[in-house]
């Protein structure tokens, strides 16, 4: 696609750090310069943070690209790509950024990259208000693997907040140059349901009581009985920053795989982080949706991008999809969507017409 410079209000819909992400993870891919303005405007403090620089820095250094404006607590930025190489990357968020959130930023974009690619980031894996880097490996990349997109997130150390620290190595070995179109209506059959539960530079009894308490909830909802998995260090071989702990319920089904995710803070009993966690997972099953609340506004950027139709039934349209849904539709030509079901906060289904971007 070729044309003159796409301009994004970023306060447009629900404001936030997704809208940046995924408008500079856009222009990369179709190749148009972008000047994003108000970015964050209703956020307190607005504008840029450490985590949406590390995201944006790492797809103009992947697209041979170029920044004005990429500074903390900038309101503007204008972003002119170039070609998208492969190659070996390392960024570094500074802080307890979201490694997950500059995942997202970053996936569309190694899809297109002229060879394999590998990336190491450090930051936070297991943050608040973000999924939790086990989500984008056992979610997040089953779904796009479902697109003909195999993307690889290995784990090297977790970091939670406030003390970050966390390496995560994230692969394209095989770039698709595109994806295919994919609708996700139907599940399927239920092939299981599986938990990994985590503590670092703390008792590893508190991984093992967020399991439990999990898996009691989804054999009692369920009638299934979860494959656990416990991650727990002793105290002289945990390669942490921590303290922290965290929790993924998720559920393979033969044309789905959904999950739900919890990380513990000082005074938040085990029991209650495992309880969250199953809970989200099994309100998203009671939908009768095939794409869970988080990949309902992600899995939408690929399907833009892939050619042919696509139908999606997703657990909640949250304002983050809202809002994916129209970014897409201004920056992505060829794409158009429409609500076939359902409102704002509540499951929906959308048809999707993709817009088959191909690489420049």
């Amino acid at each position: 696609m070729g044309g003159g410079w796409i301009v994004i209000d970023g306060s447009m819909g629900e404001g936030g750090g997704q809208i940046l992400r995924t408008a500079v993870a856009l222009a990369a891919v179709i190749g148009r310069p972008l000047r994003i303005v108000n970015i964050r405007a209703r956020r307190r403090p607005p504008g840029l943070r450490p985590q949406h620089l590390t995201a944006v820095r790492a797809v103009a250094a992947i697209s041979g690209g170029r920044l004005r404006g990429a500074e903390v607590g900038s309101t503007t930025l204008e972003f002119i790509p170039g070609r998208i190489k492969g190659g070996r990357y390392r960024f570094d968020v500074g802080t307890a950024g979201s490694v997950a959130l500059i995942i997202q930023a970053l996936a569309p974009v190694l899809a297109y990259s002229d060879s394999p690619v590998e990336v190491e980031l450090t930051g936070g894996t297991d943050v608040p208000m973000a999924p939790t880097i086990d989500y984008m490996r056992e979610v997040f990349a089953r779904v796009l693997s479902m697109l003909g997109y195999e993307i690889e997130i290995e784990v090297l150390r977790r970091g939670h907040y406030p003390r970050g620290g966390g390496r995560v190595v994230v692969r394209a070995p095989d770039p698709p140059e595109g994806f295919r179109a994919r609708s996700f209506v139907e599940r399927g059959y239920l092939k299981g349901v599986y938990i990994r539960s985590h503590a670092v530079r703390l008792p590893g009894s508190i991984a093992e009581r967020q399991a439990r308490s999990a898996a009691s909830l989804v054999r009692e909802r369920l009638g299934v009985v979860p494959e656990v998995e416990i991650e727990a260090y002793k105290p002289h071989s945990d390669p942490h920053l921590g303290p922290g702990t965290g929790i993924l319920v998720w559920a393979v089904f033969d044309e789905a795989v959904m999950g739900g995710d919890s990380i513990g803070r000082k005074g938040k009993p085990a029991e209650v982080v495992g309880r969250e966690a199953a809970e989200s997972l099994l309100e998203d099953l009671g939908t009768g949706a095939a794409l869970d609340r988080h990949m309902s506004d992600m899995a939408p950027v690929y399907l833009a991008l892939a050619e042919g139709d696509s139908t999606i039934f997703g657990a909640k349209l949250t304002s983050h999809a809202s809002t994916i849904l129209e970014l897409l539709s201004i920056m992505v030509d060829g794409f158009e969507y429409r609500i076939l079901e359902g409102g704002l906060d509540s499951p929906f289904k959308a048809e999707l017409k993709g817009a088959a971007v191909a690489p420049r």
